[in-house]
């Protein structure tokens, strides 16, 4: 058994964020035609090494239904024409943004793109309309410097909870 922490955190105000503006070459683009393939796909991609598995035993139907929610939008980061991450934005009915997935594939973490994308996908967030709160998690499975990127732009743990887990 392993104990496993999630760390909740927010931004409740647009100028929190401390961003990154230097993208290193790495292009950010949104998919504007939904296609629950390419999310399935990025989500076992940048996933896998982390042990993100509560998606992979959706139906394509279930992908389907995820991916064309009027208030989920996705943005694909690109370098020199690879695929180099991802992270989808969910928007709530009460005006707040999580930022639901986010990551860089294995092979472009520790280039110098983490904090320049997270940066992205938050200004994305509070570019929706009548937003109030961005918000997200991670849990020590994630990448070590995963929570570390998020306090650095200005994300504030809000809630922690620990929960064990068989490895």
């Amino acid at each position: 058994m392993q104990e496993v922490i999630t760390y909740y955190l927010e931004m409740k105000d647009k100028n929190e964020l401390s961003s990154v503006e230097v993208s290193n070459g790495l292009s950010v683009v949104e998919a504007e035609i939904d296609n629950f393939k390419l999310n399935r796909f990025l989500y076992q991609y940048v996933g896998e090494p982390w042990g993100w598995v509560d998606k992979l035993s959706l139906s394509d139907e279930q992908w389907r239904e995820y991916v064309e929610t009027p208030n989920l939008r996705t943005w694909v980061a690109y370098y020199k024409g690879s695929i180099a991450g991802y992270f989808e934005l969910s928007m709530s009915d009460k005006a707040d943004v999580e930022i639901a997935y986010f990551g860089l594939a294995e092979n472009f973490i520790g280039k110098g793109f983490g904090g320049y994308l997270l940066s992205q996908a938050i200004q994305q967030a509070w570019n929706m309309e009548n937003v109030k709160r961005v918000w997200v998690h991670t849990c020590t499975l994630d990448h070590p410097s995963a929570l570390k990127n998020y306090q650095a732009r200005g994300f504030k743990i809000y809630k922690q909870e620990s929960s064990t887990m068989s490895v």
